[in-house]
């Protein structure tokens, strides 16, 4: 639970207005006091795909033209009722992130619980139930509703694990090309020192003995075969 759940709003605020001219429905649900909450309520919401309310101190009527309204009769609102439903968030599985909010503070204060659609679904409670919130009602998931729900989850994580693995691999590739390159010009360098020896030597042939010639070549063509040797044997970065 972050810094909004101790926001607490003097009148009613705008979003609280809207909900209590809503009827019971999908996103919102009326509680006249705190024993009307359970994780199970908790639950249904954070498995549905919007989230929604809970509006704790306040009662259900129905208006003269058969809709049924919010309206509120007050509840508690201090660190105890708090606490009360922030541990029942908690016992959810797994932990449910909520806002609680205290609403009419200067008249009949209630709260206002907001529960999003939660990003690590399936939730349940203790008791392993697992249920969602439809059309004014809490009703169990159903197994084929569950799979769904798995399913969609373990495919999320399975295409964060490979981007991710893709992303290393192609790391590992640009640093092997960039040794492997380093070892190409390095065996280049070899090469061109070579070259310019028997320049120099051929140049100077006349006044140095074909013994010593020899040898000099003998011994850069031995240090130039190791080191080719050596990047085949072992590449860079492998």
């Amino acid at each position: 639970m972050d810094g909004n759940a101790q926001r607490e709003f003097r009148g009613i605020s705008q979003r609280c207005h809207q909900l209590l001219k809503m009827p019971e429905g999908v996103n919102v649900d009326f509680k006249r006091d705190l024993s009307g909450i359970k994780t199970r309520t908790l639950v249904a919401f954070a498995n549905s795909p919007q989230g929604g309310a809970v509006l704790v101190g306040v009662d259900e009527y129905t208006t003269g033209d058969g809709v049924q309204r919010g309206c509120v009769v007050g509840c508690p609102v201090d660190d105890g009722a708090r606490m009360n439903v922030i541990n029942k968030a908690t016992d959810c599985i797994p932990n449910l992130d909520i806002e609680v909010y205290v609403e009419n503070v200067a008249r009949q204060p209630f709260l206002r619980i907001e529960i999003p659609s939660g990003h690590n679904k399936p939730y349940c409670t203790q008791r392993g139930e697992y249920a969602v919130r439809t059309d004014g009602r809490i009703r169990a998931l159903f197994p084929d509703e569950l799979l769904a729900i798995f399913m969609d989850r373990e495919g999320e994580q399975f295409l964060s694990r490979f981007r991710n693995a893709v992303y290393q691999l192609e790391n590992q590739v640009g640093l092997v090309n960039e040794a492997l390159n380093e070892g190409i010009l390095g065996v280049s360098d070899r090469l061109g020192h070579l070259d310019q020896q028997i320049r120099d030597i051929l140049g100077t042939s006349g006044r140095r003995s074909p013994e010593v010639t020899l040898a000099e070549l003998r011994n850069e063509m031995r240090s130039l075969r190791q080191a080719i040797n050596q990047l085949q044997q072992h590449p860079p970065g492998s």
